[in-house]
């Protein structure tokens, strides 16, 4: 089977897939990943064959362009139909040579669906945050000021469509492809018990469970107690760093911290801090027992594979969403503030209570108990054999 695949250019949206790339072509199945130079190589190591995005003028390449597609409706029409249109003869051209059985895609990254919808291919989304339909919509907390603010959007994004009917494209308003319906064949990277609202989600929706590397470098347990504090590496909020060190080193636990993209110059020196740039996540989630997070889709479920209660300080709808589900479920608490008191408040909160570690195991149980990339690739199959 031949299998045409794009991304948008995230770690976050890409390294999910690459176990199910893997999983594909190690069946014999020949794909073509439409992605960006930087995950060249990791794509390529999964057994794709690498076809690059870059040079075509994607404004999604700032960072903090895919928060924004979920936000500002007029925005994600402009980019969406620059992007389909930027890259409409390259995939007109591999779809003419290649024949894809199916088009599989991220769920922003909308210029795959199109190209589905365009030329008659099966569809699949690769959706690496939770599904959201009107229901679980909720979680994203994007009423008031903001729904407004995307109905008085819709008329200037539906003009945009129009340049994608000019091009062949037949759809007739923006919620048309930005939203999937219970008819669109669907991949979600966790289980049904932590996908909000998850009774409302046809069979067309495959909950596999999340995507796990192994521990590639492993850590020392030199305490009791082990806290580890990540904000990913797109957010810049070195403060959360400062504050962690100031609150946690006097307890003698041990720290691990990784700053990311952000400078670290801790105010206080302890011989049971260690700050780090990056680390092998997996490896310090390993060894955990309580993780401060900004709620990463990714990060928050390799926790809590690992069973590790969670510390939550969201930055984005996206990241709240994912905290808000953790806090329902008993598996994590809500950071008020940065201010060292309300993480130390935090910290002992989640490691004094025996309850939110039993939650973060029953999700842990859940993700294991899912069909992971094997599920899924049987899926797809199926879905490229529909006529």
């Amino acid at each position: 089977m031949k299998i045409a695949w794009f991304c948008i250019p995230a770690h976050g949206h890409t390294n999910p897939t690459l176990g199910l790339v893997r999983e594909l072509s190690s069946r014999g199945h020949e794909i073509r990943y439409f992605s960006f130079e930087q995950f060249r190589e990791k794509i390529e190591a999964a057994g794709a064959r690498f076809v690059s995005c870059d040079g075509f003028g994607f404004e999604m390449e700032d960072k903090g362009s895919a928060d924004r597609v979920g936000k500002d409706i007029a925005y994600a029409a402009e980019l969406l139909v620059s992007s389909t249109l930027a890259l409409d003869d390259t995939v007109s051209a591999m779809i003419s040579e290649f024949k894809p059985d199916v088009i599989v895609s991220d769920s922003v990254a909308y210029w795959g669906k199109l190209a589905a919808v365009k030329y008659g291919i099966p569809y699949v989304s690769s959706t690496t945050t939770f599904a959201f339909n009107r229901y679980s919509a909720a979680y994203m907390r994007r009423g008031g000021l903001g729904g407004l603010k995307s109905l008085l959007s819709m008329p200037k994004a539906n003009r945009q469509i129009a340049r994608l009917r000019e091009h062949g494209y037949p759809v007739k308003s923006i919620l048309e492809i930005i939203s999937n319906d219970n008819d669109t064949n669907t991949i979600v990277y966790t289980s049904r018990l932590f996908q909000p609202r998850s009774e409302t989600f046809s069979e067309r929706y495959r909950f596999i469970g999340p995507s796990m590397r192994p521990v590639s470098a492993p850590m020392e347990k030199t305490a009791e107690k082990t806290v580890y504090v990540s904000m990913g590496t797109v957010i810049n909020r070195s403060e959360i760093f400062k504050s962690c060190v100031e609150a946690l080193a006097p307890t003698g636990r041990q720290i691990i911290i990784s700053t990311g993209a952000n400078d670290l110059e801790p105010g206080i020196q302890a011989p049971n801090v260690s700050v780090f740039r990056s680390v092998d996540q997996m490896a310090a989630l390993s060894i955990s027992d309580a993780f401060i997070t900004h709620c990463g889709m990714n990060s928050a479920s390799e926790a809590l594979y690992y069973g590790v209660p969670l510390v939550l300080f969201p930055q984005t709808a996206e990241q709240g969403a994912v905290a808000r589900r953790v806090e329902e479920l008993g598996a994590g608490v809500m950071l008020r503030s940065s201010a060292p008191a309300d993480i130390r408040c935090a910290v002992e909160t989640v490691l004094g209570d025996d309850r939110y570690r039993e939650a973060a195991l029953r999700i842990s149980e859940s993700f294991k108990a899912c069909g992971g990339v094997r599920e899924a690739a049987d899926f797809i199959e199926e879905c490229g054999r529909r006529v």
